[in-house]
């Protein structure tokens, strides 16, 4: 039987409407936006990382929406093995510097690794919580926290009706085909399911190489989970000797349920987050700072008192880890070398079916007035860039927040609120020189220069204040004109400004 294909005219028809392999590094003009399967390609622009320069290649899901980053390094089309790694998004290790995991170590170590080997690419995939995203992630990590880590995160996806593993990786093979990908692939991983589902979309595989850190006090538990349950080659939380960290406080769980003050948000999970010092400085409650000695003093650079008998205390991360050596016994390392407690809250907006991320730490009495921070994410931070304004922003907003002993850090759609798509599209057009700048990118793309809407917010901070008077952190007094969505909005929710923070201006301790 004939078939469509067979027919001479049918098959010059469909080669026209295909886009052949390759296409997307050989555009045939530039508004081509090549799409094979469900992967469509959308922008290509450079990246300079801490370990040399790399190429982001920028594509979307058109059925689940989600973007897919191919971060590629040297000539990724020639027909040695490539070296490779399958990354899932973690926006709370990597965004939010949390350390209760091992995700951006591995993502920062094999991009790494791409560079020694001067060729590779690293496909940077928004599956976050294996494929069930933040609100359900958020859940795991509130029932196992609530256990004390006697139920592992497998545990708890089993209790909320989940596989272990919903992540696919259709993608990858499609974005081969539109990057003229041909050689195997010398895969970066510690999860044999992963070489397995590649290999089940017939791509070669030459080699393949685990990734493994060394476990902390705030991830062991997660680690040896993913290995004796999740079947991870990980052989380090077996061995280690590390002490598992305990939480400021017990973690109750709770059914998913609406916000009275604003029905549109889906009150999803609370859990505690351990969030990286900020410049090797320690916080200390008034009893803790007591118990340095003298004998500690080589461990210690410098220190700031603040409010409420709390301290900072600067240290040196080589004399910490030293003084391990020789003096295992000694908790106070482990004082010094303590993350910041944070409070995170997850809820799912029924409106804009997005994800909204609060950060709290402390408690607010009647008197205090907060510092908040409306953190607008910039998703290629989320890498080892040489330079992240965004990532420097809320370092010095936890620090402030920190300093003053209570606050609410808000993760706030980023790109200007047109989204990653439009923004990664706008580095494109403004590096090639088809756009002057921001401004005239945004022209050329069709949408506003600053979209962003900021009532969802408000309606978030004022669920986290104990009144409506607030500190806000914001990046310079430029910024705030710039940002007058932000005046209307806080007026509009009858919100006071007891005092602007600019990072650029304020000294953090006053």
């Amino acid at each position: 039987m004939t078939t469509p294909k067979n027919i001479p005219e049918f098959e010059t028809l469909i080669r026209q409407f295909q886009h052949p392999e390759g296409s997307a590094l050989n555009l045939l003009a530039p508004d081509d936006r090549p799409l094979h399967g469900r992967t469509l390609y959308l922008a290509s622009c450079e990246l300079e990382m801490r370990f040399g320069p790399f190429r982001a290649h920028i594509f979307q899901d058109i059925i689940d929406r989600h973007y897919l980053i191919a971060l590629a390094h040297g000539d990724i089309t020639t027909a040695e093995p490539l070296c490779m790694r399958m990354h899932s998004s973690c926006v709370t290790s990597e965004t939010l510097r949390g350390c209760d995991c091992d995700c951006v170590e591995q993502l920062e170590g094999a991009l790494e690794l791409i560079a020694k080997k001067r060729r590779g690419i690293l496909f940077y995939l928004m599956q976050e919580g294996r494929g069930v995203g933040y609100p359900a992630k958020a859940r795991d990590r509130m029932l196992v926290q609530a256990s004390a880590d006697r139920l592992t995160t497998f545990d708890a996806y089993a209790a909320m009706g989940l596989q272990k593993d919903h992540r696919h990786y259709d993608n990858i093979s499609q974005i081969c085909h539109l990057l003229g990908i041909r050689a195997p692939f010398h895969v970066l991983t510690n999860n044999p399911d992963k070489v397995a589902a590649l290999r089940a979309q017939g791509i070669r595989i030459a080699a393949t190489e685990p990734l493994e850190t060394e476990p902390s006090p705030f991830n062991l538990a997660y680690l040896t989970s993913k290995a004796t349950c999740g079947g991870h080659n990980l052989k380090r939380p077996a061995v280690s000797k590390v002490r598992r960290a305990t939480l400021p406080e017990p973690v109750v769980p709770f059914r998913p349920h609406a916000l009275a003050s604003a029905r549109r948000f889906i009150y999803a999970a609370s859990y505690f987050l351990p969030v990286k010092q900020v410049d090797g400085e320690a916080l200390l409650t008034d009893e803790q700072y007591k118990k340095l000695t003298p004998a500690h003093a080589p461990l210690i650079l410098g220190h700031t008192e603040l409010r409420d008998n709390r301290h900072l205390v600067k240290t040196s991360a080589a004399a910490l880890a030293a003084h391990r050596l020789a003096s295992p016994g000694d908790t106070i390392t482990d004082l010094l070398a303590a993350p910041y407690w944070f409070r995170t809250h997850v809820y799912y907006d029924i409106v804009t079916s997005q994800d909204y991320v609060v950060l709290t730490h402390g408690v607010p009495r009647p008197r205090d007035v907060p510092v908040v921070r409306l953190h607008s994410e910039a998703l290629f931070n989320r890498f080892p860039l040489r330079a992240a304004a965004s990532r420097d922003k809320m370092k010095q907003s936890v620090k402030h927040i920190i300093a003053y002993g209570c606050g609410v850090l808000i993760l706030h759609n980023g790109g200007r609120g047109a989204g990653f798509g439009a923004y990664a599209t706008g580095l494109m057009l403004t590096q090639t020189g088809q756009a002057a700048g921001t401004d005239d990118a945004c022209r050329k793309l069709g949408v506003n220069s600053e979209s962003r809407d900021c009532d969802d917010a408000m309606l978030l901070l004022k669920h986290h204040i104990p009144n409506e008077k607030i500190q806000m952190v914001m990046d310079s007094p430029d910024s705030l004109v710039k940002k007058n969505e932000y005046i209307a909005a806080l007026g509009a929710h009858a919100i006071d400004v007891d005092r602007w923070i600019f990072l650029d201006e304020h000294p953090l301790y006053e």
